[in-house]
C-alpha cells in the first residue's frame, strides 16, 4: 500500500465503514472529485511547503473550491449566492483560502477540458478581483437584486423552485402517508431503535430550540448522502409536517460535525468552542452576509451535529456546462472572488482576524499573488499524480471494506 493511501485511510478511519466506501468510489471518478475528498492532504502538504508568503489572519471556510459556492435562502427569505460549506472553517492565514481555491480552478478546468490558458487567466482574474475588493474595503452580497449575468440568471431560476419540486423527488405516498423515499439513491433506511431516538430528539429540538420551526412534528427519517468530503459522516434527513397548516412540510438535515482538517496544520491559536457544530455555525455567521434559515446545532448520543433546512433553492453552478462559454466563466469567477474577499472583510477584526485596514493593505500589495498562483499550479500537478496513485490502489482493492467491521449507519 502506498504512503498516500495510508494517509487517506487514516483520515477516514473514524467515519462510517459502509458509507466511506461510497466516498472512496466518488473520489475515483476524477481528479477534481478526489481533490474535494482530500482536503486534509492539501493542508498536510501546505504545512511543509517552503516560501509561503506571510498573509493576514482571516476567518476562512477552509475548503474553498468551485463547488463550495452556491445558492440558499437566508432567514430574511431572500435567495443569495455565497460561500456554502463551513465544516473546515477556522482562523488561519488568508492565503490558505486562496491557494485552496486557485488549485481547484486548475484541477477542475483540466477535468472539464476547458483549457490550461483559460485556467491561468481565471486564476489571475480571481486574485485581481479578490485584491480589488479588499482594497476597496467594502463587502458585497449577491442576490437577485444585485447579481448580474450568469449568477443573476442562476438565482432567478432557483428562486422559482418550490417545496412541491423537492417533495416529488424525495418522497412517496405510502398508505395515505407522505414519507421519505428509499428509492432515492441518496436515502438509506434507518432502523427502528435509532429512528425512535432521532424522532424524539428532533421533536424535542422543535419545541425547545429558539432556532427550530414552530408547530411541526417529525413524520419520516432516512440516512442521507451528500457532498464528497463529508461522505461517511452521520447524516440524517427529516421530513417535518405542520401541525396547524394542512399539507405543509419541511425538510431538515442533521449532519455530524468533526474537527476541522485544517486544524492540525496551522499554528494559529483557535477559540475554544463548546462543540465542533458551534464552531461551524459561528464561522458561517461571520462569513455569510445573511445566514441560512433554521441554522442550529445539537448534541445527539454525545456527538455534535449541525441542523439546517434542506431547501429547494440550494444548488451550485455547474462549470462543466459553461465550458464553451468563456465570458460566463469569467463572470462567475469574478463574482466568486468578490464574495471571498467580502467574507473576510465582513469578519475582519473579529477575535483574532486582521482588521479592515490590514486587509485593505493586503489587497493593495500585489507582491504575493504570483507566488500563490505558482504554488497552486504545482500543487494541482501533484493532485493529479496523487489521483493516479489513488486509482491504482483503489483498483487493487486497497480501500475495500473490512468485513470484520459492522455496518454502522444504524449504530
Amino acid at each position: 500500500m502506498s504512503n498516500l493511501s495510508n494517509r487517506i485511510k487514516a483520515f477516514n478511519e473514524p467515519l462510517l465503514p459502509d458509507m466511506v466506501q461510497l466516498k472512496y468510489a466518488a473520489m475515483a471518478q476524477n481528479a477534481f472529485r478526489f481533490y474535494r475528498g482530500t482536503c486534509h492532504l492539501f493542508y498536510e502538504d501546505l504545512a511543509t511547503a517552503e516560501g509561503v508568503p506571510l498573509t493576514p489572519l482571516a476567518w476562512i471556510c477552509g475548503d474553498l473550491h468551485l463547488e463550495n459556492f452556491g445558492s440558499y435562502k437566508g432567514d430574511n427569505k431572500l435567495v443569495y449566492f455565497d460561500l456554502n460549506d463551513f465544516d473546515e472553517g477556522l482562523l488561519a492565514p488568508a492565503s490558505y483560502e486562496l491557494m485552496r481555491m486557485l488549485t481547484s480552478i486548475f484541477i477542475a478546468f483540466d477535468c472539464f477540458k476547458i483549457g490550461h490558458n483559460k485556467a491561468m487567466r481565471m486564476a489571475q482574474l480571481y486574485l485581481k478581483t479578490y485584491s480589488a475588493t479588499l482594497a476597496n474595503a467594502k463587502a458585497i452580497s449577491l442576490d437577485p437584486r444585485t447579481a448580474k449575468g450568469v449568477v443573476c440568471g442562476f438565482l432567478n431560476a432557483v428562486e422559482k423552485r418550490t417545496y412541491g419540486d423537492i417533495m416529488k423527488k424525495r418522497t412517496v405516498n405510502k398508505k395515505d402517508k407522505i414519507i421519505l423515499s428509499l428509492e432515492d439513491e441518496r436515502h438509506f433506511k434507518v432502523d427502528k431503535k435509532l429512528k425512535q431516538e432521532l424522532k424524539a430528539h428532533i421533536n424535542d429540538w422543535i419545541i425547545n430550540s429558539s432556532d427550530g420551526p414552530y408547530n411541526y412534528k417529525v413524520k419520516s427519517i432516512v440516512y442521507r448522502l451528500a457532498g464528497t468530503g463529508s461522505l461517511g459522516l452521520k447524516r440524517y434527513l427529516f421530513l417535518l409536517k405542520s401541525t396547524n397548516t394542512k399539507n405543509k412540510y419541511l425538510f431538515v438535515d442533521m449532519k455530524q460535525s468533526r474537527a476541522s482538517s485544517v486544524l492540525p496544520y496551522t499554528t494559529v491559536q483557535q477559540l475554544s468552542w463548546p462543540t465542533e457544530a458551534e464552531r461551524i455555525i459561528a464561522v458561517q455567521h461571520r462569513l455569510q452576509n445573511v445566514s441560512a434559515a433554521l441554522l442550529s446545532s445539537t448534541t445527539f448520543r454525545e456527538q455534535a451535529y449541525v441542523i439546517q433546512e434542506l431547501q429547494p433553492v440550494k444548488d451550485t453552478i455547474k462549470f462543466k456546462l459553461l465550458k464553451s462559454h468563456y465570458r460566463k466563466i469569467y463572470q462567475v469567477i469574478d463574482d466568486m472572488a468578490a464574495i471571498t474577499a467580502s467574507a473576510q472583510l465582513r469578519s475582519g477584526g473579529m477575535q483574532g482576524s486582521a482588521n479592515i485596514d490590514d486587509l485593505t493593505a493586503f489587497g493593495n500589495d500585489k507582491g504575493w499573488q504570483e507566488h500563490l498562483i505558482n504554488y497552486a499550479l504545482k500543487y494541482a500537478d501533484k493532485v493529479k499524480q496523487n489521483y493516479g496513485q489513488y486509482l491504482i490502489d483503489y483498483k487493487e482493492g486497497v480501500f475495500k471494506a473490512d468485513n470484520n467491521k459492522r455496518s454502522s449507519v444504524n449504530s
